[in-house]
């Protein structure tokens, strides 16, 4: 018997959006749900359980930010978001509402393509997973380790505490705001200074594995998992 198609709910009022999208899903091996307003896109996301969910902001009934935190009420389904909106406040209010990712329009088929695989593989991992594997950087959050090629990482506790947060969303951008109060307190929401100096240390010490640690110019950091 043939599994079935996981399946993408795309949320936008462009019908262009949907007549393009639509078989480039298919291509990519997923199944297509349509919605063109918010209230659908949430309808849809209770009645019909989508792997992956792609949220445009500007929506004719309610701002998608809004419908983010709705859905994120109901579920933790992977969301991308697809938006025009290219500023950086809006990037990083729609990540710290719990977006997976956010991408540009307009946009690579192949990259958005690229972005849905590695949102459901996240989706998909057993809670508390004890290693996450980067290329040749190993995480191991129960014992608190960090391997590269083999070989144990030496880290200060701030180090480590900054590579375990962006390990356990391996793949997904971390704003700054989420890095600075979660490692360093809700004081420090602002003082990126710090958070350029630990990135700066770790980069050193990752050494030719420095590019996982990828840079989202004035959003955040993303740990890559080639």
């Amino acid at each position: 018997m043939t599994a079935p198609l996981p399946s993408v709910l795309v949320v936008d009022d462009e019908p262009q959006i949907h007549r393009f999208l639509a078989p480039a899903l298919e291509i990519g091996g997923f199944r297509a749900l349509r919605a063109e307003t918010g209230r659908e896109g949430l309808r849809l996301a209770t009645t019909q359980a989508p792997d992956a969910v792609l949220l445009d902001l500007g929506l004719p009934d309610m701002d998608g930010k809004e419908v983010l935190t709705r859905l994120r009420a109901l579920s933790q389904v992977p969301v991308i978001i697809l938006s025009a909106r290219d500023r950086e406040g809006e990037k990083v209010a729609a990540l710290d509402a719990g977006a997976d990712d956010y991408v540009e329009k307009p946009f690579s088929v192949a990259e958005l393509l690229a972005r849905l695989r590695a949102a459901i593989r996240r989706s998909l991992r057993t809670e508390g997973e004890p290693v996450v594997r980067c290329g040749a950087l190993e995480v191991d959050l129960e014992r608190r380790l960090a391997l590269l090629d083999g070989a144990g990482l030496t880290l200060t506790p701030r180090e480590w505490d900054l590579l375990a947060l962006l390990a356990r969303n391996a793949g997904k951008v971390v704003t700054q705001r989420a890095l600075l109060t979660t490692v360093w307190g809700p004081a420090h929401a602002e003082d990126s200074q710090y958070l350029r100096v630990y990135i700066s240390q770790l980069r050193q010490k990752l050494g030719e594995a420095a590019a996982l640690l990828q840079t989202e110019p004035g959003v955040g950091y993303r740990l890559l998992q080639p």
